[in-house]
């Protein structure tokens, strides 16, 4: 059984940090892809993140480029999103994600993924 359990929202000041946490169980860690999505109040669920299991390869939405780093550790089975330089519109719950189907190429798309974490709450304010 896949778990992916969120941790390490809260709330922050703009310009501000947090690091988020996903840890998984019940897969193949190092086989799967790992992505970060997030959901603003009254907005449909927006990819942020993502990072591939041959190469490490990682990638970006626009609107985090340069403030987020997503990072792996495999001998943890977890999966990290670092963010920096917050801003208010960052708020959202943030949801690890994974499929061993997900490519750079199909992972904004969150009808890929069949695992998902419950989420964790990330309030900037101004």
């Amino acid at each position: 059984q896949v778990q992916l359990v969120e941790s390490g929202g809260g709330l922050v000041q703009a310009e501000g940090s947090l690091r988020l946490s996903c840890a998984a169980s019940g897969v193949t860690f190092s086989r799967f892809p790992m992505n970060w999505f997030r959901q603003a109040p009254g907005k449909e669920r927006e990819f942020v993140a993502g990072l591939t299991w041959i190469g490490g390869m990682s990638y970006y939405a626009d609107s985090v480029k340069g403030r987020f780093t997503i990072s792996r550790d495999n001998a943890k089975t977890t999966v990290y999103l670092q963010m920096n330089n917050l801003k208010p519109e960052d708020t959202a719950v943030y949801y690890c994600a994974a499929d061993p189907s997900i490519t750079s190429s199909t992972a904004k798309d969150s009808r890929k993924y069949d695992y998902w974490g419950q989420g964790t709450q990330v309030t900037v304010s101004s």
